[in-house]
């Protein structure tokens, strides 16, 4: 099962980096369901460097799908 508070720290400590949460909410967002999330926060966590496991991405998918998207 997904830590969403985990999901959030390592969010807060790596995503926000690059951008802030104005490309969660914005209209033109080009995410379009959980699996192209997923897709786009493995991108994301390997240009900023992280190591995060399959459990880490699952945590930050599940905190981004929470707290912007609400994917069903």
């Amino acid at each position: 099962m997904a830590d969403v508070q985990h999901g959030k720290q390592l969010h807060d400590a790596n995503c926000m980096k690059c951008h802030g949460d104005e490309v969660y909410t914005r209209k033109d967002r080009f995410i379009a369901g959980r699996d192209a999330l997923t897709k786009q926060v493995k991108r994301c966590h390997l240009n900023v460097g992280a190591n995060w496991s399959d459990q880490d991405i699952a945590d930050v998918v599940q905190y981004l799908d929470q707290s912007y998207y609400h994917f069903k």
